[in-house]
């Protein structure tokens, strides 16, 4: 098998965020193998069209999400991540702390990388 293609390897490092989770898009860019590439996250999200791609868990790094406050996309995003049980709070989800364990599988198996 070759080696995935940047866009790919994005949309595969989206896809495994789990459900309830959020991830910045640098960390995105980085599990893609792609560090210092958010901005390409940011574009191949903005042109992928497969419906079933967990996109919004995908926030900027300080939890705020990306989309302008009260427009239909920052919406949306806010219902989603609400109906996976994560805490918005005036557009913002708590990113986890450097060093803190996103998950409970980061925890006890350590960093993916």
């Amino acid at each position: 098998m070759g080696a995935l293609s940047a866009a790919a390897a994005i949309l595969a490092a989206v896809r495994a965020i789990p459900r309830g989770a959020v991830a910045s898009y640098g960390e995105v860019a980085r599990r893609a193998g792609l560090p210092r590439h958010a901005r390409m996250v940011a574009r191949t999200l903005a042109s992928a069209d497969d419906l079933e791609l967990p996109w919004h868990r995908v926030v900027r790094s300080d939890g705020r999400i990306a989309f302008a406050p009260d427009s239909d996309g920052w919406k949306e995003q806010c219902a989603r991540l609400r109906a996976e049980g994560v805490k918005v709070i005036a557009g913002r989800v708590r990113m986890p702390a450097r060093g803190e364990p996103a998950t409970l599988d980061a925890a006890l198996w350590g960093p993916v990388d």
